[in-house]
């Protein structure tokens, strides 16, 4: 039996009057690397945004380690953040930065560390994603997957006890993408960290995925091993996994079967 790291419980979002999410439970096992799938518009970016405490739900509960971070005050949730780390879809780095002065500033924001310890820690952190040497670079002198390398390596800055992932392929080559996913890998491998990444690249999915939750229109159609989703003959899967339009992947009596779980 895995022990669960975060557990979500009934969670409910709107946006207006909008339904985005309904009613989602799932839990995410500690130590392993558990991918959000979907496909666009179907929730997973807000789905993320709750867990690390950027969004609060209409309804539901969100428990990390065992606490309730729906109900926490923003100084309680912060101290929480603190053991998150987070790769943003477009890596969000500071362009007025060099790579040294992005990783830094999460160390220089809420530890009192020497400057010089400071430094061997962003060269430590740039080493470890495979961008030493590239310290006084800036941004826009990077390729994509260069500065999603640099985003990791500022979100492991810390040494967080979960690492969350936007889309850590999109918008690159198969090989650079390849690399990231070897580089997600190795992360889990070594620092035996809990990581949820948030993707439709069934290219990521096969590789890095321990563990799988599936959302489609704002629900969850799927939750269990990569093995089990392969396996399923739930329509709405099997046309994603397949890559077949909506329209041809299942019929409107087969989806109504499967949203009554009939």
């Amino acid at each position: 039996m895995m022990e669960t790291a975060i557990e979500i419980r009934d969670l409910v979002t709107h946006y207006g009057d909008r339904e985005i999410l309904r009613d989602v439970s799932f839990s995410i096992p500690r130590g392993r690397t558990t991918v959000i799938l979907g496909g666009s518009g179907c929730g997973k970016s807000t789905l993320l945004k709750h867990l690390i405490g950027l969004l609060r739900p209409t309804k539901g509960a969100i428990l990390i380690n065992g606490m309730d971070i729906t109900v926490m005050k923003e100084e309680e949730l912060n101290g929480v953040r603190k053991r998150m780390g987070v790769l943003f879809q477009g890596a969000a780095l500071l362009n007025s930065m060099t790579l040294a002065d992005n990783v830094a500033l999460p160390i220089r924001e809420h530890t009192r560390l020497e400057e010089s310890t400071i430094q061997i820690m962003v060269r430590m952190k740039l080493d470890l994603v495979g961008l030493s040497g590239f310290e006084d670079f800036y941004p826009s002198q990077l390729s994509g997957g260069m500065k999603k390398r640099a985003g990791i390596a500022r979100a492991m800055a810390l040494d967080p006890e979960f690492l969350f992932l936007d889309e850590p392929s999109a918008g690159l080559d198969p090989v650079t993408a390849a690399g990231l996913d070897e580089l997600i890998l190795k992360l889990r491998n070594v620092f035996k960290m809990t990581i949820v990444a948030v993707t439709h690249e069934l290219s990521s999915l096969y590789t890095i995925a321990d563990h799988v939750v599936m959302l489609d229109r704002g629900q969850v159609i799927f939750k269990g091993s990569l093995e089990g989703l392969r396996a399923s003959d739930d329509p709405r899967i099997r046309g994603f996994l397949n890559r077949r339009p909506e329209a041809e992947s299942y019929s409107p009596e087969d989806y109504f079967r499967f949203i009554a779980g009939d």
